[in-house]
């Protein structure tokens, strides 16, 4: 399905721009914008959804981390003594 789109000189003038030192098309600079926007707001979404549902389940149990020992807890990753995610609680 064709899709057109229509930049003010500005914005096209900084595309082109961009293209020419990266030695690659317009269009290729322009795709990539839009898939690397897209993608993005596929994880932004994928992220409000599990906020949600963790949210939701705070709600219902009261258990948590607080977000000094979720800091403690990665603070420990990549060292020799790197703990395990701590049990949630009340």
């Amino acid at each position: 399905m064709p899709t057109s789109i229509k930049l003010d000189k500005a914005l096209n003038k900084r595309v082109h721009d961009l293209a020419n030192h990266r030695q690659r098309s317009a269009h290729w600079i322009m795709f990539r914008a839009i898939e690397d926007y897209v993608d993005r707001q596929k994880l932004r979404e994928q992220f409000m959804q599990e906020a949600i549902v963790s949210w939701t389940a705070y709600k219902e149990t009261g258990k948590h981390l607080t977000g000094q020992e979720v800091r403690e807890w990665l603070g420990t990753w990549g060292a020799d003594n790197e703990k395990p995610i701590p049990e949630c609680h009340e």
